[in-house]
């Protein structure tokens, strides 16, 4: 079954970083573009950024623009999300996505999130 398990989460005080990692497994990463969320206390999810099954990236919101990074190892079926300068309104929790298209029809997972905390 598909299954994706996001890792990588904590405390961090502003300005620091954090590489938050997806393993996914159940199904064939290399033909799926993936996508990191996050969701704040109090607020809907939304997205981070996506990433295509070459590697291009998208959808990275202004606010996130030039401070995180999105990456995926094919060989490791694993997606990363690199955040520098982390700001305390970065706090929430982070899930991945994979859109997998079964039997003619487009269905999400998602993993279990880890939490960011961006503190002093």
């Amino acid at each position: 079954q598909v299954q994706l398990v996001e890792s990588g989460g904590g405390l961090v005080q502003p300005g620091g970083s954090l590489r938050l990692s997806c393993a996914a497994s159940g199904f064939i990463f290399s033909r799926y573009g993936m996508s990191w969320y996050r969701q704040a206390p109090g607020k809907e999810r939304e997205l981070v950024a996506t990433i295509t099954t070459t590697g291009g990236t998208l959808n990275f919101a202004d606010s996130m623009k030039g401070r995180f990074t999105i990456s995926r190892d094919n060989a490791k079926n694993t997606v990363y999300l690199q955040m520098n300068s982390l700001k305390p309104e970065d706090t929430a929790v982070y899930y991945c996505k994979a859109r997998l298209l079964q039997f003619g029809t487009l269905r999400d997972y998602w993993g279990q999130g880890t939490q960011v905390t961006v503190s002093s």
